[in-house]
């Protein structure tokens, strides 16, 4: 079924549909797709892109829509339109992404003129913050243009990952392709085009920030062939860019590649620009008629700063130095090459037939951050309580360490190797080595149980109980039969292959007890820190998913103290004052769909519908609150008492550890190294640690939650680093 809409063509008969979602109004055309607005059915309001007809039919664009689909995934978070759902193989491929109110720059300053510089230097800031990122998921934009920038109510937000668009652009290749928008494209982009990286992203931040200080770009010109060559060879004009900014703007729009800082030392100059830096979110107002007097259906206004009483910060700020370059070097002058004609230059422009707006990355970045200098706390903060700390207790493995904390230590183990960590200065206490032949911890991080330091040896074949004081081996125990182990207080419960459980004695490895659970063939168990029970959950009802069966078993004993059948397929996420808390998953991908409290007192259960699926969800328990992160790095905080969803974030962490929270922050570890942490009440980021990937560049196959001890924040990463952070005070990390 399709639908009239106003116009002439072929592109006059829209689709109704996308899918399962109704299309209701036209956002936008571009040369290759239109943009609708459309509802979800839990009520999410959606950004659909469809592709036109005409390019639908060609294997090739397909197959670019798809490379785009692909990208938008993998930055799907924080700083972009996060991706809901996609068909790239209908007749008409499409994408949905969240719906976010807010115009475009290119509309935000076509309307409203350039923007005063408080409001110029928290976008060059949310840009700089959005291409990290971006650069971390292993994607380069290519594309990064004022069209391409929306000015959400939270800061900027970075779209459009992978259509070309040869109608808005003379410039393509013999092919007709389009290689990128010549303004804001990077010189390499015209000279090397195959070997763009994510210095060329910067290069086109520069010029975004030129444009919306200016109303015009630093290269200027109605023929997009000279601004080509003058984007190659000739020195950009800053003619009204803020003074304290334009040594910034400056180095972005070096020539060669190297030059220019990346996202990380862009955010860290931008913070030492003024002391009136803020992060004040930008408060769109309504946009009434536009500027051709027609009204903007689905964007939301102007970009004018706070509105709630608050004043915007528009003085500009005392200038600042020019800067840091990491090398130790003085910052290059851009170089001016010649060239012998204008002509040669555009030729350059149509070499290599490179055509796609994305790139993939060979491998992340980051700065190793193993003795380097603390980053400085932003002006007006209060200084940290507790230094912060990094050390790699075995600096020749490699991958990240599984940490623990016990018996006062930091308990950490890696390939062949158990450390004890001091958890105030990050000191090595003591190195427990394991045979060359065993591999050490294959399945979690040391225990403490009956006070002794539990390691699993040998690919898990053997157990081993430690000293904590001196990592010396007290007791050790075959554990080769046994597929399921799990540390429950002072005791370890091993599951055989019959489904019978042996619970040991953690301080001496003795038998305590051996039997099978009633109505559960295969005892797995899940238990959580400070809980005296373990708990089995098996699908009951011909494993249907209709019910689960949660059996609830004293660890010193094996008796069963509850049994219960609740509705759905769920998994236990946390436990406190005798309540159990479930995530209830559901669909083909076993998304979590909601959560459930359970009180085995009064049998009576509370359930609290998500708006939104959470993928492949693991969570945490503070309180009342549940917090539950997805793969993609959707993180949500329930409810129960309220029985409310409270917020949803979008972290754009593409996989994290289980969560752990406390009373002011949720904190959880990426697979390049970073900690995170975001609001318990609000879910805004409140800061994160820098990537600390290795030379290796390699992601973290095991992920460990951090460890929260007496208000430091402990977390490891994979080029082997431990670190210690002061948790009342993230935004210092």
């Amino acid at each position: 079924m399709a639908r009239r809409d106003t116009g002439s063509g072929a592109e006059a008969e829209l689709p109704e549909y996308a899918g399962q979602y109704r299309l209701e109004s036209c956002l936008g055309s571009g040369g290759m797709g239109v943009v609708h607005l459309a509802t979800s059915t839990s009520g999410l309001r959606l950004a659909v892109k469809v592709v036109h007809a005409e390019f639908a039919k060609d294997p090739e664009f397909r197959g670019r829509f798809r490379q785009e689909v692909a990208a938008a995934r993998r930055v799907s978070g924080a700083f972009t339109a996060p991706v809901v759902d996609a068909d790239t193989d209908s007749a008409r491929p499409w994408m949905a992404t969240l719906f976010i109110p807010g115009p475009t720059l290119a509309e935000h300053v076509k309307r409203n003129g350039p923007m005063a510089p408080g409001q110029l230097r928290r976008l060059m800031a949310g840009l700089a913050e959005a291409l990290r990122d971006i650069h971390r998921a292993g994607v380069v934009h290519r594309d990064l243009k004022p069209s391409n920038v929306l000015l959400a109510e939270d800061g900027p937000k970075v779209i459009d990952f992978g259509i070309s668009r040869p109608k808005d652009s003379e410039l393509r290749t013999e092919t007709g392709k389009l290689i990128g928008t010549p303004p804001f494209m990077a010189p390499e982009q015209f000279r090397r085009p195959r070997e763009v990286g994510p210095a060329a992203d910067i290069f086109a931040l520069g010029s975004v920030t030129v444009h919306a200080a200016t109303g015009r770009g630093p290269f200027d010109s109605d023929s997009p062939y000279v601004v080509a060559y003058q984007v190659v060879h000739d020195e950009p004009d800053l003619t009204g860019v803020p003074e304290n900014l334009a040594p910034l703007v400056r180095a972005c729009l070096s020539k060669e590649p190297e030059d220019r800082p990346t996202a990380d030392e862009l955010m860290h100059e931008l913070r030492s620009v003024a002391a009136s830096y803020d992060t004040q979110a930008f408060i769109p107002t309504q946009r009434g008629e536009g500027a051709d007097g027609a009204e903007r259906k689905g964007r939301a206004g102007s970009w004018d700063g706070p509105t709630d009483g608050v004043a915007a910060d528009v003085s500009p700020p005392p200038p600042a130095p020019a800067p840091s370059n990491p090398s130790g070097n003085r910052p290059r002058r851009p170089r001016l090459r010649t060239r012998a004609a204008l002509v040669a230059g555009a030729l350059v422009l149509a070499a290599g037939g490179a055509f796609a707006s994305v790139q993939w990355l060979g491998g992340g970045g980051g700065a190793d951050g193993v003795g380097a200098t603390p980053r400085a706390t932003r002006v007006g903060a209060a200084a940290p309580v507790l230094d912060p700390w990094a050390t790699k207790p075995a600096p020749k493995k490699a991958g990240a360490p599984q940490c623990s904390y016990g018996a006062g230590k930091l308990l950490c183990a890696q390939p062949g190797l158990v450390s004890a960590v001091d958890p105030a200065d990050g000191g090595v206490l003591w190195r427990h080595t394991v045979a060359e032949a065993g591999t050490a911890v294959t399945s979690g991080p040391p225990v403490v149980s009956g006070g002794l330091v539990h390691v699993l040896a040998d690919a898990g074949q053997r157990l081993q109980a430690l000293d904590p004081a001196t990592g010396k081996v007290r007791w050790q125990r075959d554990v080769s039969a046994y597929g399921g182990r799990r540390h429950v207080g002072d005791m370890l419960l091993l599951t055989s292959a019959d489904g019978t459980v042996t619970g040991l004695d953690g301080a001496t490895g003795d038998t305590k007890w051996s039997r099978r659970i009633p109505g559960q063939p295969e005892a797995y168990f899940t238990s959580f820190p400070g809980h005296p029970l373990a708990y089995i959950a098996s699908t009951a009802d011909g494993g249907s998913g209709a019910r689960t069966r949660i059996t609830a078993v004293d660890p010193g004993t094996g008796d069963v103290w509850w049994d219960a059948r609740l509705k759905g397929t769920l998994e236990p996420v946390g436990a406190r004052d005798g309540a159990l808390f479930l995530a209830s998953s559901g669909g083909i991908h076993g998304d979590a769909v909601g959560v459930v409290r359970y009180d085995p007192g009064t049998k009576a259960s509370v359930r609290v519908a998500l708006p939104a699926p959470v993928q492949q969800a693991s969570g945490a328990v503070r309180g009342d609150v549940v917090y539950l992160l997805g793969a993609g790095g959707a993180l949500v905080a329930v409810d129960m008492e309220a029985r409310e969803q409270l917020w949803r974030a979008e972290t754009g962490v593409l996989r994290g550890s289980t969560p752990v929270a406390d009373d002011r922050h949720v904190y959880f570890t990426a697979v390049d190294g970073r900690l995170l942490a975001l609001d318990a009440g609000k879910g805004k980021l409140g800061g994160e640690t820098p990537v600390r990937l290795g030379a290796t560049n390699r992601v973290s196959a095991a992920l460990t939650e951090p460890v929260v001890i007496d208000g430091r924040i402990c977390s490891s990463a994979p080029d082997g680093t431990v670190f210690g952070v002061d948790g009342s005070d993230p935004a210092s990390w």
